[in-house]
């Protein structure tokens, strides 16, 4: 299989705004086909970050090509490969989810005809004709994106999607993200704070801290480093002692203990454990969520 090139390159990205360096260094790809995650505390940079992937700011240095084509020096041809909602989507609530797209079609100078194609894509097509105003966030949600996609975008930069919606609605919407990766082959860039969301919607994720790149890579890498085997043990004191006398640090939570070993390392410690009569009540592997790496990584700050 010939290698994909990146939709979208950020390079050395930093902004400096007085004495105070924003964001600093920060490098991705975003590959076609694929959701890319973009996390962090609040006021680690992301925000920043996204206004110079589109251009609104112009990084203190650093670089951003979509498609090839540099923001700073080609923006014009850069964007048309963008479709973008940063925050909430601007549309008219007095018109018509219809009205509204073809508003904004006019303004790119695509045909009409387009309007119904995108409504389909995001599920909206029979409440096109009613007034915006009327319309769930959930909807509105999806008009916005539907609006992102009229001009045929190759990447597709979703600014907190999920926020706000209820349960059903963040599935609503990870369908529809999943759908448009895996379906029409776009790169869709997500910056959100629902991490189990962004574990089950993403690809591969970067984590920003503090203006600085802390991890990068796929959501399965990242959380398959920290496997451990979980054993509910009658005897908790005992098991320490067994494991610790065999050269395995385990740390313990009431019956619980873990321990930092792969599943294919537990047999011989259960055998141990039956020997000496403790009762095992279950061992499990324990994989950690992207959550719990995320806090880690971070010292534990309120993402958002």
């Amino acid at each position: 299989m010939p290698e994909r090139s990146p939709t979208l390159v950020a390079r050395e990205l930093t902004k400096v705004i007085g004495d105070k360096t924003i964001v600093e260094n920060v490098s991705f790809e975003v590959l076609p086909g694929e959701v890319f995650g973009f996390l962090g505390p609040n006021g680690a940079g992301k925000t920043t970050t996204i206004r110079m992937l589109v251009g609104l700011i112009k990084p203190t240095h650093g670089s951003v090509t979509v498609c090839g084509f540099d923001v700073r020096h080609e923006f014009e041809a850069a964007m048309r490969n963008v479709g973008c909602i940063v925050e909430t989507p601007d549309l008219y609530r007095f018109m018509t989810g219809r009205e509204n797209l073809e508003h904004f079609a006019r303004m790119l100078g695509i045909d009409r005809s387009a309007i119904e194609a995108v409504a389909e894509t995001v599920a909206m097509e029979k409440r096109l004709d009613q007034r915006v105003g009327t319309y769930s966030l959930g909807m509105r949600q999806r008009l916005g994106i539907a609006q992102a996609l009229l001009g045929s975008p190759k990447l597709l930069i979703l600014d907190e999607p999920a926020n706000g919606l209820d349960p059903a609605g963040i599935r609503e919407m990870r369908e529809l993200v999943r759908g448009l990766a895996e379906e029409r082959g776009m790169s869709v860039f997500v910056s959100s704070h629902l991490l189990a969301e962004i574990e089950l919607m993403c690809d591969r994720v970067a984590i920003i801290h503090r203006g600085r790149i802390l991890r990068t890579g796929s959501v399965s890498d990242l959380i398959s480093k920290q496997r451990t085997m979980e054993f509910r043990v009658g005897d908790p004191a005992r098991a320490l002692a067994l494991f610790r006398a065999r050269g395995v640090e385990v740390t313990s939570t009431d019956d619980r203990l873990f321990a930092p070993i792969e599943e294919f390392d537990a047999p011989p410690l259960i055998a141990a454990l039956a020997h000496e009569g403790i009762e095992i009540f279950h061992a499990r592997e324990r994989v950690q969520t992207l959550e719990e790496m995320f806090i880690d990584v971070t010292g534990g700050e309120t993402v958002g």
